[in-house]
């Protein structure tokens, strides 16, 4: 007799935040490792080339978008510019 196999399935969403353009290096450092500690958030990156603006991978059966605003009132300057 087969094991019956079990599937999970995770949905993800993007979303892309605009930080302050006069934000350092380290700023930006502080603020993706914060919204790495938030749950649900499993990716977030920026690039030198363009440091200015962050994607973030989330799961929105656990955190919604608005959350990583909320992490500005921590002390970080970000809006979010586009969902998908």
């Amino acid at each position: 007799m087969r094991q019956e196999e079990r599937v999970c399935v995770i949905y993800l969403a993007a979303v892309t935040l605009h930080i302050d353009e006069d934000t350092s290096h380290d700023e930006r450092e502080n603020f993706r490792d914060a919204l790495l500690a938030m749950e649900g958030v499993m990716a977030a990156a920026y690039h030198d080339e363009k440091p200015h603006l962050m994607l973030l991978e989330y799961n929105p059966d656990i955190i919604h978008s608005i959350g990583f605003v909320h992490a500005e009132m921590a002390g970080y300057r970000s809006g979010v510019t586009g969902r998908r």
